[in-house]
């Protein structure tokens, strides 16, 4: 059976991703107490007897064992620590240009969920276009229209971001204070507050309308985008945007930005803003609050182009590929899945 890396599995993108998979097909599973995304991995996994003794070894993140004879695929989802600079260091990008090369060149398949991302682990690693293979991302089942809906008492918009650098929450909250809509309106954020950000509220005389929710299961998020008058991911970098396909499949219109991978998820569906230009994000939160026909053709739209993400159809394109390296992967039966 194919071994598989459930240590990947935790709340952020990647680690849905994961435990997506997981629960819908049948691995044999790879767990230890070490970090999966340690520059030191690769080596451990390669003296590892239970990795040793695999078939193939299945990593739904980027490391993989290094020195090992088990063959191996990889899930890149996105490559930010090299395209930008405040997320990576010194040691990270030694790290890419050596470790994670090789790990690339000698994977029998590197998986990825955008073209965005495709062309980009292409151009930096070399990889034969044949072998990166788009897969897409899926939403969960809590997410649809139908539920029930959070509710704050107030109109609000929703940023579902965490508080790294690229994802433009400096902007979004200076667009926020320049926006000439309805003052009870609230912004609220998924996470945590950081000294910085409140600061920059302080300054921007926002207290009292940016909430910081902590964070929240997917039953919650889902209440959370269904409440929500819009939500907003105006993001600098993403290698797919899953906040834009859990909008759309909530029947919330979304603004986002027009970079990256994140209009060729969004397509037609959301209103498409430049990241770097704050007025041009202002005026598009004005938009949607004061045109009810663009309102609604992008609540519309957005839930057309959500059925196309679903994990069924993630799973298909992975499940066939590894076929057609010859080994079996088969399916977990629902009762299974639930139980596992």
């Amino acid at each position: 059976m194919i071994l598989f890396d459930t240590r990947w599995i935790s709340n952020n993108g990647i680690g849905r991703f994961a435990a997506e998979l997981k629960n819908r097909i049948q691995f044999d599973v790879y767990y230890n107490s070490f970090l999966p995304s340690s520059p030191l991995d690769p080596i451990r996994l390669s003296i590892d007897k239970k990795v040793g003794s695999a078939k193939l070894f299945f990593s739904p993140g980027y490391n993989a064992p290094l020195f090992s004879k088990v063959p191996y695929v990889l899930t890149i989802h996105d490559i930010n620590h090299i395209d930008r600079d405040e997320n990576s260091s010194v040691l990270k990008k030694i790290y890419y240009r050596t470790i994670l090369s090789k790990l690339v060149r000698n994977a029998e398949l590197v998986f990825t969920v955008s073209n965005f991302s495709k062309e980009r682990i292409i151009d930096y690693f070399h990889k034969d276009s044949n072998k990166v293979i788009v897969v897409g991302n899926g939403v969960s089942d809590e997410f649809s229209p139908d539920g029930k809906k959070f509710n704050l008492g107030t109109p609000y918009i929703l940023c579902v971001s965490n508080r790294k650098k690229h994802k433009n929450e400096d902007g979004l909250l200076k667009a926020f204070s320049m926006a000439n809509i309805p003052y009870n309106v609230k912004l609220i954020f998924t996470g945590e507050e950081t000294i910085e950000l409140k600061k920059l509220i302080t300054r921007l005389n926002l207290l009292d309308r940016v909430i910081f929710i902590g964070k929240v299961s997917n039953e919650i998020l889902a209440d959370l985008y269904r409440g929500a008058f819009i939500s907003i991911f105006p993001s600098f970098y993403e290698g797919f945007g899953l906040p834009i396909v859990e909008s759309f499949s909530c029947g919330t219109p979304i603004i986002t930005s027009n970079i990256t991978s994140m209009a060729e998820v969004a397509e037609d569906g959301a209103l498409l803003v430049d990241p770097n230009d704050v007025d041009n994000i202002s005026e598009a939160i004005e938009k949607l609050f004061n045109d009810n026909i663009l309102y609604r053709v992008l609540s519309e739209k957005g839930l057309e182009i959500a059925q196309k993400y679903t994990w069924e159809n993630t799973i298909d394109k992975i499940r066939s590929n590894i076929l057609s390296l010859g080994y079996n992967m088969e399916l977990r039966k629902n009762e299974e899945s639930i139980n596992s």
